[in-house]
C-alpha cells in the first residue's frame, strides 16, 4: 500500500459550494452514486433514487445520537467574554469544552454564563486543546443546555443558528443526546421515506455514537502515522446485532449510513466481523489500507479537505475513486458538507 500523507487529502473546493443551508425538504438533495473500479463509475441521481438503490433483504444501520444545545456564551470573573462549545459531557456535572477567549483560562476561573446567572462553571484542568469543566447549580447538563444553548452548527456554516436548525440539524429518528455534531448523513432521511424503505422490505437498525467537534477539525501533522484521533463514546445494541448477523444469513447487505455508524460498526467489531454489545469508546482512525470488517456499503455527505473522514471514506471505497469522485461533485456544482448532498459508496 502507498504511504499517504496529509497532503494527499487536500483538494481545491469553491466556496460557494459549501451548504449554507438545507434544502427545502430532506429527500430532495442530490446524490451521487460511486461503484469503485479500475474506472470508477459515477452516477448522478436525486437521493430519493435511494429506494430503487437498495434491495429488500439489505439493513440500513443509523446513528441516533440526538445533538445536543451546545454552544453558549459566559463571563470570567474578569469580566471577559468566553464562548463555549461542549465537546462531550463525561459526568452528570463535568464536561469537556471548547473555550474560545481573549485570555485562555487557568485552573479554577469561574465562568458564570450569560444565559443562567445561578449557575457557575469551574476550569478543573485542560485535556489537549479541551478544558474540563464542573457545573456548580446544574442537576443534569442536557437538560440545562436544552434550555440556554444553542444549536452548534459547523465552523463553515458562516451565519448564526436559526429556528428550523433545531429540526434540520437533526435526524428525525435521533433519541440519544449526546453529539456536539450532526450524523450528517441521517438528515436526508425523512419519516415518510423511512416508511417507505419498510414497506419494500428494507432492514432499518441503530447504533449509537456521540459525535464531538473534533469531527470538524483537519489533521494537523503532515505523517498521519502521527495523528492523535478525538475519542467518541458508542453503544452497539444486541438488536442491532442480531439484525445483522440475519442480514448476512440470508444473502442482504450492510449499509452504513453515514462515517459515524461505520465507525461504531468496526469499533465494535472482532477480526472476523462479530460485533460486541455495549457502551464503549472509540479512537479509532481509519486510513486507506484498513480492512472492513462490517459494512458493504456507506451512505455519507462529502467531506473537508484533509478530514479523519475524507481519510475513512477513500479506505472505503478507494483513494483513487475518491478523488475523481471529488473532481467529479466540483465539477457537477454538488452542495458540500453537512447540510449538502450525498454519496453512495460501494465497498473497493
Amino acid at each position: 500500500m502507498p504511504h499517504y500523507t496529509r497532503s494527499d487529502f487536500d483538494f481545491d473546493l469553491p466556496q460557494e459550494l459549501i451548504a449554507q443551508y438545507p434544502t427545502p425538504t430532506r429527500t430532495e438533495s442530490r446524490l451521487l452514486q460511486i461503484t469503485p473500479g479500475r474506472t470508477p463509475l459515477f452516477h448522478d441521481k436525486t437521493f430519493s433514487d435511494l429506494l430503487a438503490l437498495v434491495n429488500s433483504n439489505d439493513l440500513l444501520v443509523f446513528n441516533d445520537t440526538r445533538v445536543i444545545k451546545a454552544r453558549f456564551f459566559g463571563r470570567k470573573t474578569s469580566g471577559g467574554r468566553v464562548e463555549l462549545l461542549i465537546e462531550r459531557i463525561v459526568g452528570d456535572h463535568e464536561a469537556l469544552a471548547q473555550l474560545r477567549a481573549s485570555h485562555a483560562p487557568v485552573i479554577d476561573t469561574t465562568i458564570t454564563p450569560e444565559s443562567d446567572g445561578n449557575v457557575q462553571l469551574v476550569v478543573l484542568g485542560r485535556e489537549n486543546r479541551f478544558f474540563r469543566l464542573r457545573f456548580d447549580g446544574v442537576d443534569n447538563i442536557v437538560s440545562w443546555l436544552d434550555k440556554i444553548g444553542q444549536m452548534p452548527l459547523p465552523p463553515y456554516i458562516k451565519r448564526s443558528a436559526k429556528g428550523f436548525d433545531e429540526s434540520r440539524y437533526q435526524t428525525v429518528y435521533a433519541r440519544v443526546p449526546g453529539a456536539v455534531a450532526a450524523p450528517t448523513a441521517g438528515l436526508h432521511f425523512d419519516r415518510p421515506f423511512l416508511d417507505r424503505l419498510r414497506d419494500q422490505g428494507v432492514g432499518l437498525a441503530y447504533v449509537t455514537l456521540h459525535v464531538g467537534a473534533g469531527t470538524f477539525q483537519p489533521v494537523q501533522v503532515e505523517d498521519l502515522r502521527e495523528h492523535v484521533m478525538h475519542r467518541e463514546s458508542f453503544d452497539i445494541p444486541q438488536v442491532t446485532i442480531d439484525a445483522v448477523a440475519e442480514t448476512r444469513r440470508r444473502g442482504g447487505r450492510i449499509v452504513a449510513v453515514g462515517t459515524t455508524s461505520l465507525r461504531a460498526l468496526e469499533a465494535a467489531s472482532d477480526e472476523s466481523g462479530h460485533l460486541r454489545s455495549g457502551w464503549a469508546e472509540t479512537a479509532l482512525f481509519i486510513t486507506p489500507g484498513y480492512r472492513f470488517k462490517t459494512a458493504d456499503c456507506l451512505i455519507t455527505n462529502f467531506h473537508l479537505p484533509g478530514s479523519t473522514l475524507l481519510m475513512l471514506v477513500s479506505a472505503f471505497s478507494g483513494y483513487e475513486t475518491i478523488r475523481s469522485a471529488y473532481a467529479h461533485a466540483v465539477k457537477a456544482r454538488y452542495r458540500f458538507f453537512s447540510y449538502g448532498d450525498a454519496m453512495l459508496l460501494e465497498r473497493s
